[in-house]
């Protein structure tokens, strides 16, 4: 038996079995180019691949032997990190009380079915910027892969929680990147329309914005864009699925017609008035309130779940509750829309393969997917939509979109404020926490010992 596997021609066999059926699964089969090098590699040994060994020397000194364990480490970490799992640690209280601050958690990629790299020349183990640095990619344009998704074990269904690339970090001021761009270039652009009216001139807000970009440069901005995949990971709840209609009623969300089921974790703010007697925060402690459910700017807001709301009434010096209400408008940011965060819709996500007739009413709804995330050239003149060059009444979607929202309602930045998520940003699923730090508290004491080792639902 111990013949059999010391074999080379057992050892190539086994080797390009599963090679073959990886490229399988891939579909790329510009891999089946490996299969002379793995011959050469086993067999004939024509070419010395391992260059950095000493041919012939069966002892090998540790320096080299450190190099071929560091080779496979990262070989092998790649290829987990880029088809299997991914760990990612939650950094905000967007998903209170379902994902925490400070849980470390790993991502499965094959849920969704992994995609390729679009930009496949980087130094592994980066994002977006390379470690001790501002600026300075990690990452080089000069390949850019399509849009690909090979098979995986599942689609993205109703109340998954999913890690995705942010969608409007396609453009980013570096040194000043939150909020994102588009948000910074609106909510500018608006203030240079006031500023001008206050002066008794009238400029357009795709002026404005032009405007805005000047006075970037000339503060000395630097304005990126950055590829689809190291664009800034993301994670919220998949509210909404292709095809279906959402509308939030007094911040109750509704899919397709029905309410959406009551998540345990969900979370809304509320002002708490009480007798003038603080309330104790040993006690917010044990009622399960964390720094993250306190206002920074007002001591009365708490974002509370149910059951802890029920706590918070009950407590003696508590006067009322009342569920806070924001009247900011929201996607699409248009006339048309007047949404706010609790209230919106009727609202269809976009399906792929699914036909909409377009009018400069509803453009604002899907510009960025027709212009950014499905890449046409779209322009308005003279009141008649362009896509191409061609006049357009209607577009017929190519990717499948989603609506991503945060478990903490009213202190969460998702698909409410910049939209559409496309297939094509999906990273994976939220799939298991291995590790759970509250940094509210010290020490040992630090380590949230019931979330850990739990499968997240």
């Amino acid at each position: 038996m111990r013949t059999i596997i010391t074999n080379r021609w057992f050892k190539l066999g086994m080797i390009l079995f599963f090679y073959l059926l990886f490229t399988c699964w891939l579909r790329g089969w510009w891999l089946l180019i490996g299969v002379p090098v793995l011959f050469d590699i086993y067999i004939t040994k024509k070419v010395h691949w391992a260059f950095w060994k000493k041919r012939g020397v069966k002892k090998q000194t540790k320096v080299v032997e450190w190099i071929d364990a560091l080779i496979f480490a990262i070989v092998a970490a790649t290829v987990i990190r880029m088809f299997f799992f991914e760990a990612y640690t939650i950094p905000t209280s967007s998903m209170e009380k379902s994902m925490m601050v400070g849980d470390y958690l790993f991502v499965s990629k094959l849920s969704y079915g992994p995609k390729l790299p679009n930009t496949p020349l980087s130094i592994p183990f980066t994002h977006h910027t390379l470690p001790l640095t501002r600026s300075v990619r990690p990452y080089s344009e000069a390949i850019r892969w399509p849009y690909k998704r090979v098979a995986g074990t599942g689609k993205v269904k109703q109340d998954d929680i999913v890690v995705f690339n942010f969608p409007a970090g396609d453009t980013v001021i570096l040194g000043n990147e939150n909020p994102d761009y588009h948000d910074q270039l609106r909510r500018s652009a608006l203030a240079v329309q006031y500023r001008y009216a206050m002066d008794g001139k009238s400029i357009s807000l795709d002026e404005a914005k032009n405007v805005v970009r000047e006075e970037l440069i000339m503060n000395g901005y630097r304005v990126i864009t950055r590829p689809v995949d190291k664009r800034e990971n993301y994670i919220k709840r998949c509210v909404g699925l292709p095809g279906d209609v959402l509308e939030m009623k007094n911040t109750e969300l509704y899919v397709n017609g029905k309410k959406s089921k009551h998540l345990k974790g969900l979370q809304y703010a509320y002002r708490v008035t009480t007798n003038g007697t603080p309330i104790n925060k040993v006690k917010l402690q044990n009622m399960g309130v964390s720094s993250e459910d306190l206002s920074s700017w007002n001591d009365e807001y708490f974002h509370l779940t149910s059951d802890m709301l029920k706590k918070i009434e009950a407590l003696p010096n508590v006067v009322s509750v009342q569920r806070v209400r924001d009247e900011e408008q929201i996607f699409p940011y248009a006339p048309a829309y007047p949404w706010t965060r609790d209230d919106f819709g009727p609202l269809k996500i976009p399906k792929k393969g699914e036909t909409v007739q377009l009018d400069l009413a509803n453009l604002p709804l899907y510009e960025r997917i027709i212009g950014v995330y499905e890449e046409n050239q779209l322009h308005v003149r003279d009141s008649v939509i362009y896509i191409n060059g061609r006049p357009a009444d209607s577009y017929t979607f190519r990717m499948d979109y989603f609506w991503m929202m945060g478990d903490n309602r009213h202190n969460s930045l998702d698909s409410r404020y910049w939209g559409f998520v496309p297939e094509d940003h999906i990273v994976g699923k939220a799939y298991f926490i291995w590790l759970s730090l509250d940094k509210d508290k010290k020490l040992f004491n630090k380590i949230r010992w019931r979330r850990m080792f739990r499968f997240v639902h």
